[in-house]
């Protein structure tokens, strides 16, 4: 690979309409970190205002996300080793692509574990997190799970960074991949806290919070982010590091429109770079 050729970072996700997360955020983050963003589209979210900005899910067909997987993997045959799955929304979804990512070797697959059962309650819901554990979790090679996530992923109540961490653990045990666990504005303290293991390093990642409420599109930026930084070549850690203080930048310079949230822009490193 030349100089004057970017890295090539692929994202499996969703639209999300407004921008502010998803497809639409991993291709925002590739672009700001020096990579040449590929998108599949797994399913439309779009928020509905007439209904207190809740989500409305449509699915793309199994075989039209197969039949993009087959086009950029042939396009892009021994260039392209490094993935990001996001949004999948569906069991049939999660089925077509690991089924696609069958197709070729992969350096780094992260995995943005997005769950969605609140509980144990049978239905579509669970169906798709467990075949999310069960045909995704075992592909990553590094995951970036939230609190949330780290709990339903982990088994254990996340409460404090000493359980993120051990959340963090947990899950390169049941995975083999790296892991940051995100533990953002949601645990108590000054800090936004995440931990970072591999099985032979942990450290904690911590940033003074940003205000205490969420922002729409962080973990897909963070995640996109550190897609981006292994397909250059950086050591998990080291992404893990860098993408955090992208995505704290992101944040520092969010967005506010008529939503109840505010979303992260991407370039905002760029303005105080």
């Amino acid at each position: 690979m030349t100089n004057s050729t970017p890295a090539l970072a692929l994202s499996i996700a969703g639209s999300e309409a407004t921008g502010g997360a998803g497809a639409q955020a991993d291709l925002k983050t590739f672009e700001e970190l020096g990579t040449y963003g590929i998108i599949a589209l797994t399913c439309i979210v779009s928020f509905d205002p007439k209904n207190n900005w809740d989500h409305r899910f449509v699915p793309v067909a199994p075989n039209v996300i197969a039949d993009q997987l087959e086009a950029i993997e042939a396009a892009y045959a021994g260039q392209l080793d490094t993935v990001k799955l996001g949004m999948m929304g569906t069991p049939d979804t999660i089925a077509t692509v690991a089924a696609g990512l069958e197709n070729q070797e992969w350096k780094n697959v992260v995995l943005d574990p997005v769950l969605i059962c609140k509980g144990q309650e049978p239905g579509a819901a669970l169906d798709t997190d467990e075949a999310l554990k069960a045909k995704l979790l075992p592909k990553a090679t590094f995951v970036t799970p939230n609190q949330f996530e780290a709990e339903i992923l982990s088994g254990i109540k996340v409460s404090s960074i000493e359980d993120l961490e051990r959340s963090a653990k947990i899950i390169h045990e049941k995975s083999g991949a790296a892991v940051l666990a995100k533990g953002g504005v949601r645990l108590a303290g000054p800090d936004a806290v995440d931990v970072f293991t591999d099985g032979t390093t942990t450290e904690v990642l911590a940033t003074p919070k940003i205000g205490e409420v969420s922002v729409s599109g962080a973990g897909c930026s963070l995640a996109a982010a550190i897609t981006a930084e292994l397909a250059k070549g950086e050591s998990p850690l080291q992404a893990a590091k860098n993408a955090k203080a992208f995505v704290t930048s992101a944040i520092e310079h969010r967005l506010s429109a008529a939503t109840p949230f505010d979303a992260v822009f991407q370039g905002g490193a760029r303005l105080v770079g």
